[in-house]
């Protein structure tokens, strides 16, 4: 008998989303950060497999590849976006040039709309603003443009105004970041990825503070990008990157714990997630109907409290991951 999915309110948002999201960047066809290739025909056969099924949420952005293409052409083919389907996007930056203007801000996200074939987008994050061709020079000073008047997140609220956009939403790496942009009280959503998983557990304050003024918390990325799915193997990614010794070292530790409860390694590390009652919904990225099935079947495997206690000396707890993407 198949979990029954109930929806949860997405923090101050009108959303009601499953505690489990589908990511569809790998449905974009990007082997550079996934490895793979993702045909077209198997993504629309993915798309088709997720509509039939009980979670309600997708994750994509104007960057994956070609993911909202084909999140569009599934929806185009198929009549329209089921009742209480949710499909969060990004506006990005100019990848080229790194332009993170407003304008390039409104580009992103008519360009998104054009893509999914909707008219009106219910929740878009500011995504990656840590990619500013000028954060690294000084940081500070980046992130009140960004906040500015005339900036990408006033563009945002545009968007928001003209019914364009119904929710507004932040996501990026560095947990400082984050913490910057939801004080502010201008977002309804943050999303964070690769820093809070059986590897790297560094976005605990941000969770906490997001949960203390109502923010919705998606947490992206439980298996690290890869390799806690299936263990250090050839070719294995850890945040979209060759693993470090140490990081292979530390998941071999985990896993042979997860050995000893009869857990599978991957079971461990999406449930890790999905059991932090702080966390709304928790993106899984997904390339084949059987990942799809695969996932609800870890997500209901029984897993005894005491193994959380064990695998703790394991986690990554300070420092930020290093991300190229």
């Amino acid at each position: 008998m198949e979990k029954k999915w109930e929806r949860g309110k997405l923090g101050k948002t009108n959303l009601f989303v499953t505690p489990l999201c589908w990511g569809c960047a790998p449905l974009g066809n990007m082997p550079k950060e996934f490895g793979y290739e993702v045909p077209e025909k198997q993504a629309a056969e993915v798309l088709f497999n997720i509509f039939e099924k009980q979670i309600n949420f997708l994750d994509t952005a104007s960057v994956y590849g070609d993911s909202e293409l084909r999140i569009g052409e599934a929806l185009r083919e198929r009549g329209e976006l089921p009742e209480g389907f949710i499909i969060a996007t990004k506006a990005d930056r100019n990848k080229e040039t790194n332009d993170f203007s407003a304008g390039q801000i409104r580009k992103s996200v008519q360009g998104s709309c054009k893509r999914l074939g909707l008219k009106q987008l219910q929740l878009v994050y500011l995504h990656d603003p840590e990619y500013h061709p000028n954060y690294k020079k000084n940081k500070n000073k980046t992130l009140e443009e960004i906040l500015a008047e005339n900036g990408p997140v006033a563009e945002l609220e545009k968007m928001k105004k003209e019914g364009i956009i119904l929710n507004i939403g932040i996501s990026g790496g560095p947990i400082d970041m984050l913490q910057t942009f939801i004080k502010t009280g201008r977002f309804d959503v943050v999303i964070t990825h690769n820093r809070w998983n059986l590897l790297w557990q560094v976005a605990d304050s941000l969770i906490k503070e997001a949960n203390k003024i109502g923010i919705g918390v998606v947490n992206a990325a439980p298996y690290a990008a890869g390799i806690l799915a299936s263990g250090p193997k050839e070719n294995s990614r850890a945040v979209y990157q060759i693993p470090s010794k140490e990081i292979i070292e530390r998941v071999k530790n985990i896993a042979i714990i997860c050995g000893e409860y009869n857990v599978p390694l991957a079971a461990a590390a999406l449930q890790f997630s999905l059991r932090d009652h702080r966390i709304n919904s928790t993106v899984v990225g997904v390339s084949s109907p059987e990942q799809i099935n695969k996932n609800l079947e870890l997500a209901k495997l029984p897993i005894p409290d005491e193994l959380w206690q064990k695998l703790e000396p394991f986690a990554i707890r300070d420092g930020d991951p290093e991300i190229t993407r």
